[in-house]
């Protein structure tokens, strides 16, 4: 059993060997345990006190963005035997010493993903604004993947191999959320261990706002959500046009038969775009279900191409299955 752990970086010479220093090199039930950097296009020393600490460094000539970086470095821990991945973060945020806690979960079989819980109620410099943020984000996260986390914007995670095979990333921003989506609707085991954080050390680099943040999450969320279940956002559209597009005409019904010969010709118009409003979004409700099938046999090839590739993986439970 081998487990990478993996720190998307950027600039992080002042945390970095903190970071590697205390991730554990034994773990109950694990063989190896295997440090991977991404250097996202660093301009300092990071890639060299990587090094320093024998991780492997997989380099962006410039930077791609930690989404990409996620990806880039679940690829290269699979292609080098991998059974298990931990993400962690090199601003020293998460407390590596509890590395142990997510993967044990997966070693036992309960679980494909656990995510440390950052008790963001706890945390010191969260405002009271952005604890509500995270907590309703969460909510908004865990309805659309049918998942009941406390802390979907956590990056300390441990993915099981099976997880990384039915896991395909394709956003830009960050992963976090985008992959529980996926994962809650693709039926895969997920844990949550609570955690606390070790103290800030730098402002976020992802975004430069909280509102930036917000509107950023709010996309990769509905695009993840249109993905899996198309019909859902599409006809409730349809039945609200719909529903909205009949008024008008009753109206004018009841105008008419009560005797008023007036020009009533905008409530049929107005009638009339809400209805072609409604008979597009149906349009568009068939039409992203199509694509969604046709997604779901490229992931199904995807999913058995890495198995040639890399080995087959099982999955850590009877709850986690193949659709």
């Amino acid at each position: 059993m081998k487990v990478f752990v993996q720190v998307p970086c950027l600039n992080e010479e002042a945390t970095l060997a903190t970071v590697l220093g205390s991730v554990p090199r034994q773990i109950d039930g694990v063989d190896e345990v295997e440090l991977l950097v991404i250097d996202d296009g660093s301009t300092d020393r990071t890639g060299e006190i990587a090094r320093e600490f024998g991780a492997h460094v997989l380099r962006h000539d410039r930077t791609m963005g930690l989404a990409t970086s996620f990806r880039d470095g679940l690829d290269y821990a699979l292609a080098h035997g991998a059974d298990i991945v931990v993400n962690t973060d090199g601003d020293n945020q998460y407390p590596q010493d509890r590395i142990g806690d997510l993967v044990a979960p997966i070693l036992r079989g309960e679980a494909d993903i656990v995510i440390g819980d950052r008790q963001t109620h706890k945390i010191a410099h969260f405002s009271p604004f952005k604890k509500a943020m995270q907590r309703f984000g969460s909510w908004v996260v865990n309805k659309a993947a049918g998942t009941d986390l406390p802390d979907a914007a956590s990056g300390f995670r441990a993915y099981s191999k099976f997880a990384i095979y039915r896991l395909n990333v394709i956003t830009q921003f960050s992963y976090c959320m985008e992959t529980i989506i996926q994962a809650g609707n693709k039926r895969l085991a997920i844990a949550s261990v609570a955690v606390d954080t070790n103290p800030k050390t730098r402002e976020s680099r992802l975004f430069s706002s909280s509102l930036e943040h917000m509107m950023k999450s709010a996309q990769a969320i509905l695009r993840s959500y249109i993905m899996f279940r198309p019909w859902t956002i599409f006809m409730s559209l349809g039945a609200l046009f719909g529903l909205i597009g009949v008024f008008p005409y009753v109206r004018y019904l009841v105008l008419v038969a009560t005797g008023d010969q007036g020009n009533h010709f905008q409530s049929l118009l107005l009638g009339a775009v809400f209805v072609m409003g409604a008979f597009l979004s149906l349009a568009l409700g068939v039409l992203s279900d199509l694509l969604k099938t046709n997604r779901t046999l490229h992931e199904q090839a995807l999913e058995r191409l890495k198995e040639q590739q890399y080995g087959p993986a099982l999955p850590a439970s009877p709850t986690s299955r193949r659709d």
